[in-house]
């Protein structure tokens, strides 16, 4: 079976992304699981060896190179001094720093050289007063590869899949961006994502946006006017699509494995519970885009930093669902969402 090749790069060399890799390196099984591509500054990935107390041996090569690349290498970076990378501080060089690193990921994996991207915890902040120039790294990843098609962030957890109506705005912007259209692409991308994955009857429940999923119009009438019409057209075409369900109870559903994703309205209306149900286990992928892309589901955590504190449970996660997925589009395996043994 042919190894696919995943390209890693540091996250915000502010936080905890360096120390993360430098562990994640450690993790019975992950250097026979893939070749792995390290892009970045080579004192990056050196300092999060130290930070998490463990030797990070980089063999370097040239981009030229990279085509019969095997095993762990390396591919030297210059986008930060040393002395600039301020750790738990957001700064534009550690913005700078994730955007070139990201690009260089995603110009290997546009030229067929890479097969899925793995990328740690970036901090907004810091990319944003760096030229992001985005609403997150999401939509910069779709501007920078060309990708006009519907794409959103995908939250995994175990079994259990969250996609989003809206993502990264504001409370008071939320029920203006719901309608229809919405709701439907992003159903639509948690069926078609199940499908892929091997789920041939995926089942989707739709979450309300108003308290008590708008108790019959006395809270709003998005549950009336958007949502039921929209939950209707599926189950007109016999998708297992449910709801709109009250979101205070709708993850009590998924819990219990009724269910194998929820739509949720906005973002905190599903990372709250996703993250409660196992913050060391959550994984974010960049639904829809033509490359395999997968981060774990948490910050860069600048209050624990560089203290050797950084736990590399939803990073080996995200490796092992990039590794499945690559090898499922490439027909060699069925993909598992659940969480590995190791």
């Amino acid at each position: 079976m042919t190894q696919p090749r995943i390209a890693i790069v540091p996250g915000d060399p502010a936080g905890i992304g360096p120390e993360l890799i430098a562990k994640l390196l450690e993790v019975d099984g992950v250097l026979n699981a893939a070749n792995i591509l390290l892009i970045g500054d080579s004192h990056l990935f050196e300092r999060g060896g130290q930070q998490a107390g463990l030797e990070v041996s980089l063999s370097t090569l040239t981009e030229v190179d990279i085509i019969s690349q095997e095993g762990l290498s390396h591919l030297e970076m210059d986008t930060i001094f040393p002395n600039d990378v301020k750790i738990s501080e957001v700064t534009v060089e550690g913005g700078t720093t994730s955007l070139r690193c990201l690009d260089k990921a995603l110009d290997l994996a546009q030229l067929g050289l890479v097969d899925g991207v793995l990328f740690a915890p970036f901090n907004k902040s810091s990319m944003t007063i760096a030229g992001l120039n985005a609403e997150d790294e999401h939509k910069y990843m779709a501007r920078y590869l060309g990708f006009k098609g519907y794409h959103s962030e995908i939250n995994v957890l175990d079994e259990l899949m969250t996609t989003r109506v809206t993502s990264h705005i504001g409370i008071k912007d939320v029920a203006k961006k719901i309608n229809q259209d919405a709701v439907k692409r992003a159903v639509n991308l948690a069926n078609d994502t199940l499908l892929r994955a091997g789920n041939m009857r995926p089942r989707i429940a739709v979450a309300a946006l108003n308290p008590h999923a708008g108790d019959n119009g006395k809270f709003g009438r998005e549950e009336i006017d958007i949502l039921e019409p929209a939950i209707k057209s599926f189950q007109e075409l016999q998708m297992n699509v449910s709801g709109p369900w009250p979101s205070d109870t709708v993850f009590l559903k998924a819990q219990r494995g009724e269910v194998d994703a929820v739509v949720t309205m906005y973002h905190d209306q599903g990372q709250i519970a996703i993250k409660l149900m196992g913050f060391e286990r959550g994984v974010t992928v960049a639904g829809g885009l033509p490359i395999p892309i997968a981060t774990p589901a948490h910050g860069t955590a600048f209050d624990i930093a560089g203290q050797n504190k950084a736990n590399v449970g939803a990073t080996k996660q995200a490796f092992d669902l990039l590794e499945g997925f690559v090898l499922l589009l490439e027909g060699q395996a069925v993909f598992d969402c659940s969480p590995s043994n190791s």
